[in-house]
């Protein structure tokens, strides 16, 4: 239990010293700017691939930690219940 303690303390202390950033969406834009009036559409796909991959990390991240936490409380109640 010590243990999970520690890996929630770090993934919430990770997660809330984040830097924000804020060249990238000046240099997406100007990146699709430039391609479109270059007449190359095929950037914007990508971008927006790029966009819903940082979308869904937290979330998979989130469900990867439940999905573990949970495996180990019904080993642990297993392990009670046995003996």
């Amino acid at each position: 239990m010590n243990r999970l303690l520690k890996i929630v303390f770090a993934f919430t202390l990770f997660m809330l010293l984040q830097v924000q950033s804020f060249a990238q969406c000046a240099m997406c834009r100007a990146s699709v700017e430039n391609n479109v009036s270059n007449g190359e559409t095929t950037i914007g796909a990508g971008l927006n691939a790029g966009i819903l991959y940082l979308f869904v990390m937290p979330y998979l991240m989130a469900m990867v930690i439940g999905i573990l936490w949970y495996r180990a409380a019904k080993k642990k109640k297993a392990k009670l219940s046995w003996h």
